[in-house]
């Protein structure tokens, strides 16, 4: 795997693991959570920047992003017993498919 890749990957972890503690933050009123959403948030940034020095903001994005909303939507149900409606399934099921095109089909991509 490309090390563009992989800093991507890290970025979208770090990604999800601030978001997930921003919500046991309780608004910033925990210290612990807080400063691990801090932490998550710039690590992600840093990481989205070393992904940014071979591949295009919008095709970063879309994947940072796209990939963001279905882990942190699967952790909002295993974790904090977040409800899933259809409606929010197909709509992930989307943003999967089109991660899927951009990586397989745009020559965008820098593999």
């Amino acid at each position: 795997m490309p090390k563009h890749y992989l800093f991507l990957l890290a970025a979208i972890v770090s990604e999800v693991i601030g978001t997930t503690a921003l919500n046991a933050s309780h608004q910033f009123t925990k210290l612990v959570p807080s400063v691990i959403v801090v932490i998550g948030y710039g690590l992600s940034f840093y990481f989205l920047s070393h992904t940014l020095k071979v591949m295009p903001v919008g095709i970063v994005y879309a994947i940072w992003s796209g990939l963001g909303i279905v882990l942190i939507t699967l952790i909002g149900l295993v974790a904090f017993g977040q409800k899933i409606d259809l409606p929010a399934l197909l709509g992930m099921a989307l943003i999967l498919a089109g991660v899927l095109v951009i990586n397989v089909f745009s020559k965008t991509v820098t593999h």
